[in-house]
């Protein structure tokens, strides 16, 4: 009996999935791997809300590779001692697992090689399995990817994705492969209150009613109400690939419409950052295209930042998306843009920072996303618009326009009457005395006159 083992990483799925389909027809019989590398821990990357969400995705992938005959073999440990042992241990010839961007991922496929190699076994890395399109797969002239979205959209949306995969129908373990039992995230402290529940069985349910209730189909129209809450929160699914973004193109494309179309548009986003990072993996700390900032950091801004981490910064619809991104381990994408805003270009104080708190909470947080869209946000990254700063007032007028969001999230304010809300520094003194809500950690003018005075453009 011949045997393959397939490395499951960041594609906790059976649907659509490459490297297992792979593994499947080299062998007879097949290993479905997970392997809990103390190495992201040691990295700072092994957040609560994070590592409950993978438990629940690893329990859902048992779960339906049971009903196949099969099972998850999980164990923990260095991925390349722990995958030669696993492979050693079933007579295997073959490793299959997906290609990643990071830095991190690089290490790992060099240590994997190497090890397995010495074996005398084979590691096959897959392309496009986390995303639709493989990095790399298109390139302007003369250059190893592309630093401005809306070309790369034009060449990405030309391309032809492959059909996705089914589900197989059986998989064949090996009697006698050592696992660990299935942590659940009920032995996970620290998480968020509204935490999501993980795995491809949560993603895809929720992929399919968001399209049935015409959440794809209006998209295009809501995807920036704040209040409404009209985006499709598929974000975490993708990033533990629980959901296949070359799937989810597919199914939108298959409605067609605007609306769909603005959804494939975000995930061309997903694959845009993805071939940035493979061609400049740096980038996940350093500035891809620098300003020669001068940032504040934790020492000269503690009080701002820490304004901002608790969402007490006087601006009502920052602090109240930072409420909800400490409440559910996530935040709305228009959010996501004011908040990171608000840091960098008004309190002036180093993306890092940012996104490093994004990352400590975000259950989709990765290093490709939250990095790179909060150098778009600090304008160090690929935005063509590097000084653009977005207003907070006025922004929350526009995508919260009764203060919906705000009062869901600042309980303190509930009583203000519509737009007011955005503004109670103008409320009457009396009555803003009683709201305990904080005044503004810097007025707004202050902060653009610094900002644009450190980047050269007073």
């Amino acid at each position: 009996m011949t045997v393959s083992v397939v490395l499951f990483t960041a594609d906790l799925r059976l649907r659509d999935h490459p490297p297992l389909h792979a593994a499947l027809r080299s062998a007879d019989e097949t290993v479905p791997l997970f392997v809990l590398d103390p190495g992201i821990r040691a990295a700072g990357f092994d957040a609560p809300n994070r590592r409950a969400f993978l438990f629940d995705c690893l329990r859902d992938l048992d779960a339906s590779l049971r009903r196949r005959g099969g099972r998850l073999v999980l164990r923990s440990g260095p991925v390349e001692r722990e995958v030669g042992a696993v492979a050693a241990a079933c007579g295997a010839a073959e490793v299959h697992m997906a290609a990643g961007v990071t830095a991190y991922a690089h290490r790992r496929e060099e240590r994997l090689r190497h090890a397995l190699g010495a074996a005398g076994v084979a590691l096959r890395v897959h392309e496009a399995v986390i995303t639709a399109l493989a990095p790399g797969a298109v390139t302007p002239a003369g250059s190893d990817h592309y630093g401005v979205f809306t070309p790369y959209l034009r060449r990405w949306s030309q391309e032809t994705l492959r059909t996705p995969l089914a589900a197989p129908r059986a998989v064949r373990v090996p009697d006698g492969v050592r696992g660990e039992p299935l942590p659940d995230r009920a032995d996970v402290s620290g998480t968020s209150p509204g935490l999501p529940p993980g795995g491809e069985t949560a993603g895809r349910d929720r992929l399919a009613r968001w399209s049935r209730s015409g959440g794809m189909a209006a998209y295009a129209d809501r995807h920036d109400d704040l209040a409404g809450d009209a985006t499709s929160r598929l974000s975490p699914y993708l990033h533990f690939g629980t959901l296949s973004a070359a799937e989810a193109v597919h199914r939108a494309r298959g409605q067609s419409g605007p609306g769909a179309d603005a959804f494939v548009r975000q995930l061309c986003w997903r694959d845009f950052h993805h071939q940035v990072l493979a061609a400049r993996p740096e980038v996940s700390w350093r500035d891809y295209r620098t300003r020669d900032d001068r940032w504040r950091g934790e020492d000269d801004a503690a009080g701002d930042i820490a304004a901002w981490r608790e969402g007490r910064t006087g601006y009502p619809i920052v602090d109240a998306a930072m409420r909800q991104l400490r409440h559910e381990g996530w935040m709305h994408n228009r959010a996501r843009l004011l908040a990171a805003s608000f840091l960098t270009k008004t309190l002036y104080v180093d993306w890092r920072i940012g996104a490093r708190h994004f990352l400590d909470l975000l259950v989709d947080g990765d290093v490709v996303n939250n990095q790179l869209n909060w150098q778009w946000a600090a304008g160090t990254g690929t935005d063509t618009r590097p000084h653009r700063v977005l207003n907070p007032t006025v922004q929350a007028r526009r995508f919260d326009p009764d203060g919906a969001y705000v009062r869901r999230w600042v309980p303190e304010l509930a009583d203000v009457d519509g737009a007011r809300i955005h503004e109670p520094w103008r409320l009457p003194p009396d009555r803003r005395d009683a709201l305990g809500y904080p005044d503004p950690v810097v007025d707004l003018a202050e902060g653009l006159s610094r900002f644009r005075h450190a980047r050269g453009r007073d």
